[in-house]
């Protein structure tokens, strides 16, 4: 089948895990970021967003839910518990998670929770192949749904198909310890176009392609030969929606939250880290830099307090609950050894907030805490410095190893396995004279403006469009 001309009316139709519809599990409030742009991509094409519900059934029956909202349609369905232990759960969230954010250490190799990933993601294609017109362009997004690609070809799909993986992709030595690893990045050369965050991500897929799979390989076009396929292999870095979260800054929600966190700490320096409670963003080792701080500088305990805002995430995954017993006991044992009757050092918060009370946190505090151990980008990063007062900017403290530190090198850079690093980094920007502090502000800024969110989606539509 001859694919169709591209025009500016062609349908985009996004392929994800989870949609942002009030029904799907982690949705709420999500419209200002990826859902946000996403969702304006798909109104400019009449656009489809299918992926799971986030409910469970007791058995799959393949029942799809749709509605229409300002020309976008959402279509979810349900997975059954199996599938979630197997798909979710499992192999997505045990084995991918932590293989490509270099965990080994923790990952799980099971047989039938592989065989659950391939079977949801088939299910996936079964549901959508239907929906599919024959000039629509897809768009299919990250680890959860990386064959799916080439389950939708199996269904006679010929459309163009893009993919982006929003995390990181492990050197090849990492890589090949995934039973089958070279069926997965077979089916990832399905999609027409492969996205990922950083040249260094890209650059480990390449070599994986070169040397395992003996593909042709042009790396000034990105464009990887295999078996009569081609596909193009880019960095497309993600950026923030820059023009709705800096809006949140005048909201009275947005200074409200500020002006708890000013009131709360009492004339002290508040420092502050947001992250999803999970083992890659490096909390334990933050938690342990923090005390080494105290430990040289103990007086420091009655002018600096950290604010540690990590939500739960994935419960069901007993790495997750480790972490957060790990978690509360290194705070424990902080508070418990620094604390007055009128001071607390530390501030663990085990919930979410919406992303204007982020902004106002982040306005109020003077140094920004981002240390994952490894991190497709991270754009809390980048959130931290939008919100930032020009006059009076903060601190970044960011770890050399999430993809950010490429864009954001006027960060003060940490190694996040380092207490005595992480220590020293707090003591810098303590210090740091106001000049210094809008210098490197000025410089990160312009980065996380102009590299925004929306550029991102018109650039990687823009290759997709041209293949």
């Amino acid at each position: 089948m001859e694919r169709s001309a591209l025009t500016e009316n062609s349908r985009l139709v996004v392929i994800s895990n989870r949609v942002a519809v009030p029904k799907a599990r982690g949705a709420a409030g999500a419209q200002g970021g990826l859902a946000g742009a996403l969702n304006a991509a798909l109104k400019e094409r009449s656009g489809l967003w299918f992926g799971w519900s986030g409910e469970e059934v007791a058995e799959h029956t393949g029942e799809i839910e749709t509605q229409t909202t300002e020309g976008v349609t959402i279509a979810t369905m349900d997975l059954s518990k199996r599938d979630i232990d197997e798909y979710y759960n499992g192999y997505a969230n045990s084995t991918l998670w932590p293989l490509f954010h270099y965990r080994l250490d923790l990952v799980e190799y099971e047989r039938e929770t592989a065989k659950g990933y391939e079977r949801v993601n088939e299910r996936f294609a079964e549901a959508v192949a239907p929906m599919i017109e024959p000039d629509d362009n897809i768009w299919v997004h990250d680890y959860h749904l990386m064959p799916l690609g080439e389950r939708l070809r199996s269904h006679g799909i010929d459309n163009r198909i893009g993919f982006f993986l929003h995390i990181p992709w492990p050197p090849t030595r990492l890589y090949v310890s995934l039973p089958y690893h070279e069926r997965l990045v077979r089916t990832l050369l399905s999609y027409d176009v492969v996205g990922f965050q950083t040249e260094e991500w890209l650059e480990s897929f390449v070599h994986y392609c070169e040397t395992e799979l003996g593909a042709e390989v042009d790396k000034k076009t990105g464009k990887i030969r295999l078996d009569g396929r081609e596909a193009i292999a880019r960095a497309y870095p993600i950026g923030i929606d820059w023009d709705h979260f800096s809006a949140l800054g005048n909201t009275g929600e947005a200074r409200q939250a500020a002006q708890r966190l000013l009131s709360s700490t009492r004339r002290r320096i508040a420092m502050i880290g947001v992250d999803r409670l999970d083992y890659s963003k490096g909390l334990p080792e933050r938690i342990d830099g923090i005390g080494r701080f105290f430990d040289r500088h103990p007086e420091r305990a009655r002018d600096l307090v950290f604010i540690q805002i990590a939500p739960p995430s994935r419960e069901d995954v007993e790495s997750y609950q480790e972490i957060r017993e790990q978690l509360e006991q290194k705070c424990g044992e902080i508070n418990g050894a620094r604390s007055e009757v009128d001071i607390v050092p530390i501030r663990y918060v085990n919930r979410g907030y919406s992303h204007a009370e982020l902004f106002g946190f982040f306005r109020a505090a003077k140094i920004g805490l981002v240390t994952p151990l490894r991190d497709g980008m991270n754009l809390v990063a980048k959130e931290y410095i939008a919100a930032q007062d020009p006059e009076d900017p903060g601190v970044l403290i960011l770890s050399q190893f999430a993809g950010a530190a490429i864009q954001l090198c006027d960060a003060v850079m940490v190694n996040p396995h380092s207490p005595d690093d992480i220590a020293h980094a707090i003591q810098v920007a303590l210090d740091m004279p106001l000049d210094e502090r809008k210098r490197r502000y000025e410089k990160m800024v312009k980065t996380v403006r102009d590299d925004n969110l929306q550029a991102w989606t018109a650039n990687f539509l823009r290759d997709l469009a041209a293949t």
